[in-house]
């Protein structure tokens, strides 16, 4: 059974329409980048597959289900979403905020049980904040309350992970940091993976299907090798660069070209 299957999807925002007839498949396993210039669609695109919003036209299903006859408990117990930004207005430590994502298993009432902080406790340990358990997390660095909130997702102990941006203004050692956790949580575990990224390089590194969007329809969906051509590169993005063979991966590294060459 498929993760995720949406079907002649189309959405407007208020009539201005941004996503149009996409048909898309993710199966169990898969760790898929999402890729498009600023308004292709993308953020769009997550917030439908989780739920949030919904489509005026075409269907979604979520382990076979029609996602619209779900409701958010349902969801939230197969799906976790990793925001592009994320902020709490009380001074909770990482403990309290990683907690957060056994909301969708707590009973009324009845508060947090042995196997809610028995997950918590081991999504900590996966992400490796152990030692940040105590701290608050509005002190915590970009790189650090990222991994925090990865283990919030993960304590939601789903078989679907979404993520929006993940690396999103974070220096090159804290990028690397999270795509390694995120394909470790992947291959490791047999997380499903779906996540926009900004970053072609990165997206070519770490992700073996790529989907590309462009004006709200998917120009390509394939690996990374048949996804970012430089032909395609440059018409979407309109920047001239020269796609190379990465020396030690073999996947494809895109040299961007300054414009009077």
């Amino acid at each position: 059974m498929n993760n995720l299957t949406m079907s002649e999807i189309s959405f407007a925002y208020f009539g201005d329409w941004i996503l149009h007839g996409i048909n898309l498949v993710v199966r169990p396993g898969e760790m898929v980048g999402l890729l498009g210039p600023n308004g292709s669609g993308k953020t769009t695109l997550l917030k439908l597959a989780s739920g949030i919003i919904r489509p005026q036209y075409g269907e979604i299903r979520l382990n076979g289900h029609q996602i619209n006859q779900l409701n958010r408990k349902h969801i939230a117990q197969s799906m976790a979403v990793v925001p592009q930004q994320f902020s709490i207005p009380f001074a909770f430590t990482v403990r309290e905020v990683v907690l957060l994502g056994r909301i969708p298993f707590l009973r009324p009432l009845a508060g947090e049980s042995q196997s809610d902080r028995q997950a918590v406790t081991t999504a900590m340990q996966l992400v490796g904040i152990d030692d940040l358990a105590l701290r608050r997390f509005d002190e915590l660095s970009g790189g650090e309350r990222q991994k925090v909130i990865l283990a919030m997702a993960l304590a939601q102990q789903p078989e679907l992970l979404l993520l929006d941006e993940p690396t999103v203004h974070l220096d090159i050692t804290h990028q690397i940091e999270i795509l390694e956790l995120i394909r470790e949580f992947n291959r490791e575990q047999g997380l499903t993976i779906v996540a926009a990224m900004h970053d072609l390089n990165l997206a070519a590194l770490y992700f073996d299907r790529l989907i590309l969007l462009n004006e709200g329809r998917i120009i390509a969906d394939g690996t990374p090798i048949e996804v970012l051509t430089e032909r395609r590169i440059h018409s979407i993005f309109a920047t001239d660069v020269r796609v190379e063979k990465h020396p030690i991966t073999g996947t494809p590294h895109i040299v961007i070209l300054p414009r009077d060459t």
